[in-house]
């Protein structure tokens, strides 16, 4: 089963090597703390396993797809993404957009003008851990799974 992933860059640009900030750039994470939204195809898999130590990733739910669409979703011109943009594509709210794209049943490009990246504030009350460790080894990088979801909350 297909699933949405959201990755979160958390370490700065100093010392990154050559081939790792091009695959930075191609997942469009060239700031710290800019968030995107992709899918786990074998693609991007691997280019998550080449930025494993520069990023965090994991499986975004619907709730927190929609406080990210409404808060943090910019048009182009900086505009804030608005319910009637929505609406326009025949959904009822952001809720249920954002329920649509976890289904795989619209894409986030469907809204014309949607940046494809969230800026983000670093978290609230700070990272808990390093953030030069695996987060299966008590640091912050790396695959999280559901549990992206609280640092994306604290993040917004």
């Amino acid at each position: 089963m297909r699933k949405r992933l959201v990755v979160v860059r958390i370490r700065g640009t100093v010392g990154v090597r050559r081939d790792v900030e091009h695959t930075l750039k191609l997942l469009r994470l060239v700031r710290k703390f800019h968030a995107v939204v992709i899918d786990d195809r074998p693609d991007y898999m691997g280019m998550l396993q080449k930025v494993k130590d520069y990023v965090t990733w994991g499986e975004i739910d619907a709730e927190t797809l929609a406080e990210l669409l409404r808060k943090r979703g910019r048009l182009t011109g900086n505009k804030k993404l608005s319910e009637d943009i929505v609406k326009e594509l025949g959904y009822e709210s952001i809720e249920d957009f954002a329920k649509a794209v976890i289904e795989f049943k619209a894409e986030l490009s469907d809204i014309p003008g949607l940046k494809p990246i969230f800026r983000l504030h670093p978290p609230k009350g700070g990272f808990k851990r390093t953030t030069k460790r695996m987060y299966t080894d008590r640091g912050e990088t790396g695959y999280r799974g559901k549990d992206i979801n609280e640092l994306l909350r604290r993040m917004i």
